[in-house]
């Protein structure tokens, strides 16, 4: 997206959005969460379920401006293909990097993974946009969403049966035990695992109807009201599908794509029409901060937790500990408790990383992959 073209509150709303996934990624102690800083157990959902698809929302709503006036263009597909398969292999490479650090053994690593999703997602999404009419798009998310309730609800299992949606008997766990073995993030499911990658494309294609919206030349309080009802009409279809097809992140189900992608649309919509139209926007300069070098945070902020992890000294008391949990134990408990000290070392991080990214920020750094 280019410096003149670009839109503050796609910015923001990333910026919120990896804050958020940052502040739930990073309590002090896993032992002493708040409820909505947690996933839900299996169905249902938490503010924390929408982070992840949130995200993908955003990359398909920003495909709107940095993909789409090349389309308009008429500019050759073959390089753009190829820009997008680069993209997507960085994106794959960096995860399975992630998976791998600091051990790098092939034979106990996670195969799944957030960014092998985002570099999937993107891959996909970025093809279909090229190859695709825009209103085929919207049948291609209805098919994608549709065909996997179908694969979800009638397929059998071996063993289990068709549409059985427990943790280790759905069919989406199966394939991934099928192909991964046990590389996965449990020994026999993965929230990020290959079948469940495919209503994880609708998702991307939904950020980018709302881009498209934004590009549109309807005036600024019609792209505002054509996201709010776009959004309130995905979030109750999303609930009504939720009995038969349960909103769940972990599977990525047809109703939870539904359910997010409709909020998603009107929080955009919200940061929209405060920042761009209003122009209200000194509140959001440090979601904005952050929102420019998101992969990157992300990225950084996990190895740099890790590390923490791996590094061992002594806690006051005389035990081992990790110096991660040396720095909740002896800089957060003592004053706020472990709950709340837990929280507090959340907020730290994120505060952390705030000052990283707004360091890069006044020096014009954007680091993109």
């Amino acid at each position: 997206m280019s410096e003149r073209k670009r839109v503050a509150a796609l910015d923001a709303f990333r910026g919120l959005t990896i804050a958020a996934m940052i502040l739930v990624n990073n309590p002090g102690s896993w032992s002493y969460v708040y409820a909505p800083l947690r996933h839900a157990e299996w169905h249902g959902w938490t503010p924390t379920d929408l982070i992840f698809p949130f995200f993908l929302f955003i990359m398909g709503t920003s495909m709107a401006f940095s993909l789409l006036p090349a389309l308009e263009t008429a500019a050759a597909r073959g390089p753009l293909l190829r820009r997008i398969a680069r993209r997507s292999a960085l994106l794959v490479a960096l995860g399975l990097f992630m998976s791998a650090f600091p051990r790098f053994d092939p034979t106990s690593m996670r195969f799944p993974g957030v960014l092998q999703r985002i570099g999937l997602v993107y891959l996909a999404a970025g093809t279909l946009m090229v190859v695709l009419a825009p209103r085929a798009l919207g049948i291609v998310a209805a098919l994608l969403l549709l065909g996997y309730w179908a694969l979800m609800a009638l397929v059998p299992v071996p063993g289990f049966g068709p549409g059985n949606l427990a943790p280790d008997a759905n069919l989406a766990a199966w394939l991934d035990r099928s192909l991964f073995g046990t590389h996965l993030w449990r020994d026999t499911w993965d929230p990020e695992g290959l079948l469940s990658t495919l209503p994880a494309i609708a998702t991307t294609l939904a950020g980018l109807y709302a881009g498209a919206v934004l590009r549109s030349p309807r005036t600024p309080a019609e792209r505002t009201a054509t996201l709010f009802v776009a959004g309130w009409t995905a979030m109750v279809a999303g609930l009504m599908w939720n009995p038969v097809f349960p909103i769940n992140k972990n599977l990525w189900t047809s109703s939870y794509v539904l359910f997010t992608g409709g909020v998603a649309a009107q929080a955009l919509a919200a940061c929209y029409w405060v920042i761009d139209v209003r122009g209200r926007n000194r509140w959001c300069v440090p979601a904005i901060v952050f929102g420019r070098n998101a992969i990157a945070v992300f990225v950084l902020s996990g190895l740099v937790a890790r590390s923490l992890i791996l590094i061992h000294v002594t806690a006051p008391d005389g035990t081992s500990t990790s110096l991660y949990g040396w720095i909740y134990r002896v800089l957060f408990v003592p004053w706020a408790g472990p709950m709340n000290g837990s929280l507090a070392f959340a907020l730290a991080t994120v505060g952390a990383w705030f000052a990283v990214t707004a360091y890069l920020y006044r020096r014009r750094v954007f680091m993109t992959v």
